[in-house]
């Protein structure tokens, strides 16, 4: 199958058996959000994810020695760029800019898998929590730090932290700014697992391809039930069910696995 990669800025793309990775590539700026185009690149390989059929798992990753710095801090300090303006004009540069970014991954229908190979920090450690998992270098650290610069999380942070760890703990991330360790933060619940940092990508593709190796359109159905479980009420969810197990039940993905299940039961 001949797949057309979208065209990025600041981050490059690669696809291999099913497993899409995504790696941010403004290293010189620490992969910032912000005064970057990668907001804009993360966005475009979303939309292509969901609609191109050889893609099973997204991995995204960063360059360099940080996954993702989160805002500019020059920017701030200037009052320039993302940062410009009147309330009015920063909001609505929020809302057109930085906050398309979580409605876009919250809507992304294949796994997302965050290796995240350094620092992520306010707006970058919150990306890694848009993900579904997370697996973290023993270099990596993790900060929601918006309060330390006078900001609150603006790109919904506060939403997606509370809803991984909890709400008391997340507050106290959160109010306190501390910036946590790659252990610290997988013993929080953060982060899956921790690896030395020559083996996080090894890790992250091995994992990304179990689940590629699945029947592809139930693992999209069935990344779509987890997403709505939370936000459902049980006999609503049920009936979601059922009419997914429906489509399901009339796929030949679902025929292949049984076959594929009844010669290895008969080779035993």
């Amino acid at each position: 199958m001949s797949v057309t990669l979208p065209s990025l800025t600041d981050a490059r793309l690669s696809l291999e058996g099913r497993v899409a990775t995504l790696t941010l590539d403004r290293h010189d700026v620490r992969n910032a959000l912000t005064g970057t185009a990668l907001v804009d690149d993360i966005l475009a390989v979303a939309d292509w994810v969901n609609v191109c059929e050889a893609v099973s798992v997204l991995v995204i990753t960063g360059e360099g020695s940080a996954f993702c710095a989160g805002g500019n801090v020059k920017d701030m300090a200037s009052r320039g760029g993302d940062f410009a303006g009147d309330v009015a004009e920063v909001a609505a540069r929020y809302r057109r800019g930085i906050q398309r970014l979580p409605l876009a991954l919250e809507g992304v229908e294949v796994p997302i898998i965050a290796a995240v190979n350094g620092p992520a920090i306010g707006a970058g450690f919150d990306l890694a929590n848009m993900a579904d998992i997370r697996i973290a270098s023993r270099r990596a650290t993790f900060g929601e730090t918006f309060l330390n610069l006078g900001i609150i999380p603006g790109d919904g942070g506060a939403w997606f932290l509370q809803r991984l760890i909890g709400y008391q703990r997340a507050f106290e991330l959160t109010l306190s700014g501390r910036v946590i360790d790659a252990e610290q933060a997988r013993e929080y619940g953060i982060v899956l697992e921790v690896t030395e940092p020559d083996a996080l990508m090894a890790r992250a593709l091995k994992m990304a391809g179990q689940m590629a190796a699945q029947p592809p359109k139930a693992t999209r159905l069935t990344k779509r039930l987890m997403k709505k479980g939370s936000r459902m009420e049980l006999p609503d969810f049920l009936d979601l069910c059922a009419t997914f197990q429906g489509l399901c039940h009339n796929e030949p993905e679902h025929l292949d696995a049984v076959n594929a299940m009844l010669e290895k039961m008969a080779r035993k």
